[in-house]
């Protein structure tokens, strides 16, 4: 699936191509919902590094030393994507930027409860699932269980 994404004030886009589309995975932790998370949390999905393409200047912030990168807007701020140099075939840009539409997943995993914002109330229910630190199913091994690579 082709996705393409930008910034608030349009001064940065971009596009890549994933497999898998499914915005699924809601991250809590305090990285996640600082940078990212009007909702006390972020969302990332994945793509294919080999395919990405962007126009405009972004910058970066490591929230650790040698962490992953997070490219912003410097102009707007919005949260754009993620890279990790442990894992170069992969661009991981937020669900927020993403102005194709994407596929609505019948199950989400909430991760990183362990730093979530106190105020921030989790949905419970059979199809919420929860983890106090992070899944060990990888974003991937998700969609392929279930059938949704695309």
């Amino acid at each position: 699936m082709r996705l393409n994404g930008s910034c608030h004030c349009g001064a940065v886009r971009f596009s890549l191509d994933s497999e898998t589309p499914y915005p699924y995975q809601r991250c809590y932790c305090s990285i996640c919902r600082k940078t990212a998370g009007g909702g006390g949390y972020a969302i990332n999905i994945m793509g294919n590094s080999a395919t990405f393409k962007s126009k405009g200047r972004t910058r970066i912030y490591r929230a650790t030393r040698g962490g992953p990168q997070r490219h912003f807007c410097p102009k707007c701020g919005s949260a754009l994507w993620l890279w990790d140099r442990r894992w170069p075939d992969w661009i991981y840009p937020f669900a927020s930027a993403i102005d194709t539409p994407l596929p609505a997943p019948k199950e989400r995993f909430h991760v990183g409860l362990d730093w979530k914002a106190s105020w921030v109330r989790v949905p419970s229910g059979p199809r919420e699932k929860r983890f106090r630190e992070f899944s060990r199913e990888s974003i991937v091994d998700w969609h392929r269980k279930r059938g949704l690579t695309r």
